[in-house]
């Protein structure tokens, strides 16, 4: 948790019993923590908004804490209802957010980082360059600031924007329990997918704090020279072990994991790969999302990769599904607003 010199802490990114124990310390109720905890969820942009409260404890509470906000740098929105933003911190850096809706509700797409480390071919995250993490107060303030644009209820989250989540884990952990509190967004973890490249470790710890999130693995190649070639965390964690810890976590949680695979042609679209995959995952309570790639303005993609056709993509996934693969093909929205992770920041950069 950033704190500046003025000692000021950043208030949004500290659990309920964190600021419980500083309340205590200058002889405020419990029951103020919630009040304020109420009125951060609701996207207040300071203390002076928080009119419930007595004049002396929103003193206090300037003097000692900060609001971390970001604001709408650019939006596009495409004719299916999508909407990108970039949002602007309060250091100049810009992340992305996508708002989608559907008819169950309107779902958000945050980022985790400023760029991102881990290079994947086909990504435009890895394109600017990595400046650091995003506080938890960043992560949150994405969903505050196009709900307040918006006018809308965000009801399900997806940790799949700008950056790794679990390169970012503390942090992240952090905003999936602060995103949970009744008294705050009220999100609950079965709302809430988390994607990763496969860093396998992470994925054990995460396991472990048994939040009952949905979790993606983004797989992409079901053997290790193709899946060197699109993604370098293979180099460290290949398939093997990847899967080792892909299975650790069904066993612990009882959950099954969403395993995205985005069609590339002639690269990992063909019957052989579908037979691969099917290898790879027996055995499991597994998910594949067929992913079709959107045309990158990279040079790694325009270079190398091109999108799988149509006619592949459904090729692709009615092998799988004879293969007994529960199986899917994501909906494409906002391809004409570059939509994909980094796209928007990645033009920002090049100005």
């Amino acid at each position: 948790m950033t704190k500046e010199k003025n000692g000021k802490k950043d208030i949004k990114s500290m659990m309920p019993e964190e600021l419980e124990k500083e309340f205590e310390l200058v002889g405020l109720k419990r029951y103020r923590v919630f009040q304020v905890i109420s009125w951060l969820a609701s996207g207040s942009l300071s203390f002076d908004e928080m009119t419930d409260l007595p004049k002396e404890l929103r003193v206090y509470l300037k003097q000692n804490y900060k609001i971390i906000n970001s604001k709408i740098a650019k939006k596009h929105v495409s004719p299916d209802g999508t909407t990108k933003f970039l949002l602007e911190l309060p250091d100049g850096n810009c992340v992305e957010s996508v708002l989608m809706k559907y008819k169950y509700g309107c779902a958000i797409c945050v980022s985790t980082q400023v760029g991102c480390r881990m290079g994947c071919r086909f990504c435009a995250s890895s394109t600017g360059r990595f400046c650091r993490n995003l506080e938890v107060s960043e992560i949150i303030s994405q969903i505050e600031v196009v709900q307040k644009s918006e006018n809308i209820k965000v009801s399900n989250i997806t940790l799949m924007g700008i950056g790794e989540p679990m390169d970012n884990y503390e942090n992240v952990v952090k905003f999936l329990k602060i995103a949970s509190l009744p008294k705050g967004m009220n999100i609950g973890a079965r709302r809430v997918s988390i994607s990763t490249c496969g860093i396998a470790e992470k994925i054990k710890e995460f396991a472990d704090e048994r939040l009952g999130t949905t979790l993606s693995v983004s797989l992409h190649a079901a053997d290790d020279c193709s899946r060197d070639y699109l993604m370098p965390i293979n180099r460290k964690y290949n398939l093997d072990c990847l899967m080792k810890f892909c299975r650790y976590y069904i066993l612990k949680t009882s959950r099954r994991i969403s395993f995205e695979y985005m069609l590339l042609d002639g690269v990992n679209d063909s019957k052989r790969d579908a037979l691969k995959i099917s290898d790879l995952l027996r055995g499991m309570i597994a998910h594949v999302n067929l992913i079709p790639a959107n045309n990158l303005e990279i040079d790694s993609f325009k270079k190398h990769i091109k999108p799988s056709s149509a006619e592949k993509i459904e090729k692709f996934a009615k092998t799988l599904l004879k293969l007994g693969l529960r199986t899917t093909v994501r909906r494409t929205l906002g391809a004409d607003i570059g939509a994909s992770c980094g796209q928007l920041r990645a033009r920002s950069l090049s100005l």
